[in-house]
């Protein structure tokens, strides 16, 4: 049930029989709206409709405070389990050296294995704005060749306001990770 969604307790109710649920978790059987309100009367507590679109609606005797409490425990049990994802940066010059390029490919690894994606940017200043974009672009493409994980490319390697960039996204189904290359490949 969405927080938009008003819970509906006692004379709220519009359904004209109810599967009811006791107070301790016991089957009361499918009761007609009266004989519900009758029964969450004699216990001292509310009826509340939990499952409004079952065939017939679900409700359960139970204090509506006790139930608002467990409702907000679970969703925030709920939004404490979602995995957050982040985007992750990883920057690299052209005169960066291939340790440099090893190590940091192999950070941007470890994050696409927590389920981050990695911006791989190539930093450009000054005079190297100038050189021959697809050497550029060849030298970012070596440096995403060197992740040791299995990635998909979300953004091909563009132009980007400070030079290239490309996005990376972990595979949907990962295996195993790619075998980590000894020497990388010379611009």
């Amino acid at each position: 049930m969405s927080t938009t969604e008003r819970t509906r307790i006692n004379r709220e109710i519009r359904a004209e029989s109810l599967r009811v649920v006791g107070p301790e978790g016991e089957n009361l059987g499918v009761l007609s709206l009266s004989e519900a309100l009758a029964a969450a009367e004699r216990a001292g507590l509310d009826l509340i409709e939990i499952s409004p679109n079952a065939v017939p609606p679900v409700a359960k005797v139970m204090d509506y405070g006790k139930f608002q409490y467990e409702q907000k425990k679970r969703e925030s049990a709920a939004r404490s389990k979602a995995k957050v994802s982040e985007t992750k940066e990883v920057q690299i010059k052209v005169g960066t050296g291939d340790n440099d390029m090893r190590l940091k490919a192999n950070k941007a690894a470890e994050w696409l294995e927590e389920g981050h994606r990695v911006r791989a940017e190539l930093f450009l200043k000054g005079r190297y704005k100038g050189m021959d974009e697809a050497f550029l672009k060849t030298r970012l493409e070596k440096f995403i060749m060197l992740i040791p994980y299995t990635y998909k490319l979300a953004e091909p390697v563009a132009r980007a306001p400070k030079g290239f960039a490309a996005i990376l996204e972990r595979e949907a189904k990962v295996k195993e990770p790619k075998p980590v290359t000894e020497k990388p490949p010379t611009p």
